[in-house]
């Protein structure tokens, strides 16, 4: 209430063609845009199996998610989001992802994953957060708060009434950060790997509940013919992705530049391995979170064991 929530700041700096966007379009429906990518596959390919080989495990998931980090830390506009007709931007960086629990009778069960980023990770470090994520999600007991929330949904009457309840309480900033952190709409990106469960990708939409920013899925690898520089077919694996943005939140220009930086790191992930130069903040509101816990053994690299080894026969 008064322009305060747990999730966000009030952005005061707004353009006022931006400004005026809500009241003319005052759903996420109304200002959801969609935009389909086609990346180079094999290159992202070689990529993994490079970082395989040097005790690195990073999935393509990773590095969409490294991607949209390092882009949020250059263009911080993007970390906002519309609650009330006003603008925030967030107090995290933080997204949300499905990931199918190990059961013991082999049903399939689904849960809700949500990670914290620090604006100045590698793509080392958000493999690292993402892997400590999904390990505690995929657990059959594993319980955390959204399926807590879930759970007590179940009665259809508790469900409509909390529902209602939320989206006021959501509106004037007044549901509490528990809730904020369990509902896995309160999120900057929301993501999908529909080729994990052999589907295309798809324009996925983004809620009017919640805050989502942006909604990204990506699908089945596709075969095809392409013409090189020289003007002979060359057969190519293609990675299909679906991308839908709530145009509100920002200018054209700084959406356009989002795109080229975002689809530029994804294809070119390398650039992810060292910290940003600089990091720049919204309105000067700073977002540090504590490094992540590394996982040793095999996700270890060999340049990491052969120094451990000098130390110990120095």
């Amino acid at each position: 209430m008064f322009g305060k929530r747990g999730d966000g700041y009030l952005v005061k700096g707004i353009d006022p063609i931006i400004a005026l966007t809500p009241y003319l379009m005052p759903m996420r429906c109304d200002a959801q845009v969609m935009l389909n990518y086609r990346l180079d596959y094999e290159k992202l390919a070689r990529y993994t199996a490079e970082k395989a080989r040097e005790g690195h495990r990073i999935t393509f998931m990773e590095i969409f998610f490294a991607a949209y980090v390092r882009t949020v830390s250059q263009l911080p506009e993007l970390n906002r989001f519309i609650a009330n007709k006003r603008f925030y931007t967030r107090k995290d960086i933080v997204c949300s992802f499905a990931v199918l629990q190990d059961t013991a009778d082999g049903s399939i069960k689904e849960n809700i994953a949500k990670c914290k980023f620090d604006p100045r990770d590698t793509i080392f470090d958000v493999a690292a957060r993402i892997k400590s994520a999904i390990e505690e999600t995929r657990k059959e007991s594993a319980a955390n708060s959204t399926m807590k929330v879930a759970n007590i949904l179940k009665n259809p009457y508790a469900a409509n009434l909390v529902s209602v309840l939320g989206r006021v309480l959501d509106r004037y900033g007044l549901l509490p950060r528990y809730l904020l952190d369990a509902s896995p709409f309160h999120t900057g990106l929301f993501f999908s790997n529909n080729a994990s469960i052999g589907l295309p990708p798809v324009y996925h939409h983004i809620y009017n509940f919640g805050t989502t920013s942006q909604f990204v899925v990506i699908g089945n690898v596709e075969r095809t013919v392409e013409i090189d520089a020289e003007g002979k077919p060359v057969r190519k694996r293609i990675l299909p992705a679906g991308v839908t943005v709530d145009e509100r939140i920002c200018a054209g220009m700084v959406y356009s530049q989002f795109l080229k930086l975002y689809q530029h790191l994804i294809t070119n992930p390398q650039l992810l391995e060292s910290p940003p130069e600089r990091v720049y903040h919204d309105e000067g509101h700073v977002i540090s979170l504590p490094p992540p816990k590394r996982a040793k053994g095999r996700f270890r690299s060999r340049l990491g064991k052969l120094r451990q080894r000098r130390k110990i026969a120095g």
